[in-house]
């Protein structure tokens, strides 16, 4: 007998058969992962503008609409839209680019108007749409 080395083409193909399994059940959990990763950006986001925002009226007695009078900087990828901000509430939202624009959260405060993405129920309370 002669000493054949090497793969036979069943045991190529089995091998490929098996990396294409393990790739079918990898990829929509990374993609998940990453999915995850966007609306905690966006969570964090929100919480930070919400501390920023409690230092801002501590300060001026008012709430702000304006990232910039609240040294607010978001997160890469993340808009921040900050809305009704008045010496009683204010309401924000946040999209990520890489999301669908129906995707995103939402907080708000005092006597705002609740924002649409994320629908929170209650002020204080964060809501995002998945």
């Amino acid at each position: 007998m002669r000493d054949n080395k090497g793969l036979t083409l069943i045991e190529l193909v089995i091998v490929v058969v098996i990396i294409g399994i393990l790739a079918a059940i990898a990829i929509p959990k990374f993609f998940a992962t990453r999915e995850k990763a966007y609306f905690a950006a966006m969570k964090s986001d929100l919480k930070n503008l919400a501390s920023q925002q409690e230092i801002y009226y501590s300060d001026e007695y008012q709430y702000s609409t304006s990232a910039t009078n609240l040294g607010f900087v978001s997160s890469d990828g993340v808009t921040v839209a900050i809305g009704t901000g008045t010496s009683t509430g204010w309401a924000a939202t946040a999209i990520h680019s890489a999301l669908a624009a129906s995707e995103g959260c939402g907080i708000y405060y005092g006597d705002a108007t609740a924002p649409s993405h994320g629908g929170p129920t209650q002020p204080g309370e964060m809501g995002c749409t998945q």
